[in-house]
Parts: structure tokens; C-alpha cells; sequence
């Protein structure tokens, strides 16, 4: 049994293709407490095309912060129609004072990619992003 979670503990987490501005990106998705807290601390690296979505219950003033993420990373913010409401870019912190990256307005979701993204694709606020799977 305690193989069985140990094995758990490493299995990636579930993964959707979402469209975001005529872009498709490969995105893990965090809904859970657990994945939330951890998001993408301790990676090396994430591809362009690739981040992660956090998905909350409900609309609320999201925050973000760095602790133990060791890259560079954007994230932006979308309401409950997957409109996206903010974008900011999130640095590694350099010592043990951790910036407070804040929505500010209520979101529904928070989409982490590589740094520089969005600028390089062009997506602005107002983009909207729809799941590739129709049952999301």
C-alpha cells in the first residue's frame, strides 16, 4: 500500500489542451488543494506550449507566489467567462522575501507559462481560452 502512494505521489498531474488566442497550449491542471500549493515548484524547466491551469470554485482576488519555483514564469488571470483579465510576469525570488502576485479583479482561473509568453504570442487582455475537450 504504501508503494502504491509513493507511486501516486509521482504520477503527472492530469493534463488538457486548451485554445487561448488561436494558440494551443498543453496545460496541467491544478484544482485541488495539494497541486495548488505545490504548482510548478522545484521544476527546471517548461516548455513553450506548455504551463499550468489552476482552477478555482469560485471567482475570488487570486495570490500567487514564487516559493521554491526556480523559473521564471507569466500568469494571467481569467474571469468566469475565460476571459483573461491580467497579465504578469513572476520572477524566482533571490532570498526568503516573497513577492505577492495578485489579481485585481476577481478570477476564476490563473494560467502559468514560460516568462515572456504572452508578449511573444501577442495574447492581451481580452483573449479568451476554451477547452479542447468539449466536456470541460
Amino acid at each position: 500500500m504504501r508503494f502504491l502512494i509513493f507511486l501516486c505521489a509521482f504520477l503527472p498531474l492530469l493534463s488538457e489542451e486548451i485554445l487561448l488566442d488561436g494558440k494551443v497550449l498543453t496545460v496541467e491542471i491544478a484544482d485541488t488543494d495539494k497541486t495548488k500549493a505545490k504548482g510548478l515548484s522545484g521544476r527546471l524547466e517548461l516548455e513553450d506550449g506548455s504551463g499550468m491551469l489552476f482552477v478555482y470554485q469560485k471567482p475570488d482576488r487570486l495570490n500567487f507566489w514564487m516559493k521554491n519555483t526556480l523559473i521564471p514564469l507569466s500568469i494571467a488571470f481569467f474571469d468566469e467567462s475565460k476571459t483573461l483579465i491580467q497579465i504578469l510576469d513572476m520572477d524566482p525570488p533571490v532570498d526568503s522575501n516573497f513577492v505577492i502576485y495578485r489579481s485585481k479583479a476577481p478570477a476564476l482561473y490563473a494560467l502559468e507559462v514560460p516568462q515572456g509568453w504572452f508578449a511573444r504570442e501577442k495574447v492581451k487582455p481580452g483573449a479568451k481560452f476554451s477547452f479542447l475537450d468539449a466536456s470541460n
